[in-house]
């Protein structure tokens, strides 16, 4: 039911954009990471990549709506320290299927971008980053036990050339991403927060 409400919504984003079609193509580039988790002794960035298609429909001479639909990457390194009686550097590794909606304002090749987006998580897993973790159980998290919804904003800066896009964009949840149990006690309330660099070339 959660996927079909991700398609319904990128149909319908693409739909509504169709009359005033004058940019597509596909895209992809990298993702800059982290969960800012309460409560833990260190983390870092996790490097991860985005891939996918946009569609651009102009409105007026400078201002568009752009429509997406996105393979993303996310997650974070985190470092314990005596969480569930155990430590250990994890990473977690969340994949999502993404369908921002942006409003593009333009300036000249230049633009600016914002509007929110509406993710579908596809996969999960937990790695022991050096192999010297004990923290039971939390290598045995999957996507189950994550929220598969993600809700968020999206804001950034692009540049138009002949044949595509470029740009950088940043993405920051609303949502949770842990359910109850191991994965809501080890991710303390944290939300999806994500840097991208991408570059797109037109169909």
């Amino acid at each position: 039911m959660k996927f079909k409400i991700l398609i319904l919504t990128a149909f319908c984003a693409f739909a509504s954009t169709m009359a005033f079609s004058q940019k597509a193509g596909i895209k992809g580039g990298a993702n800059f990471t982290n969960l800012y988790v309460e409560d833990v002794d260190d983390e870092n960035m996790k490097i991860g990549f985005n891939v996918g298609a946009f569609y651009r429909a102009d409105i007026t001479e400078n201002f568009a709506i752009q429509p997406e639909f996105l393979f993303t990457q996310k997650g974070s390194e985190i470092q314990y320290d005596n969480f569930l009686q155990g430590e250990g550097k994890y990473r977690f590794n969340l994949n999502y299927l993404e369908v921002p909606v942006l409003a593009v304002v333009k300036f000249g090749p230049i633009n600016l971008h914002a509007g929110p987006y509406l993710g579908f998580l596809v996969g999960a897993n937990v790695k022991d980053v050096d192999d010297r973790g004990n923290i039971n159980d939390i290598e045995e998290l999957d996507r189950d036990d994550f929220n598969t919804l993600d809700t968020g904003i999206a804001a950034g800066v692009g540049f138009d050339f002949p044949t595509g896009i470029l740009g950088v964009r940043y993405n920051y949840g609303f949502q949770e991403i842990g359910q109850d149990g191991v994965a809501g006690q080890a991710t303390e309330n944290s939300k999806n927060s994500a840097l991208q660099l991408y570059v797109g070339f037109d169909f």
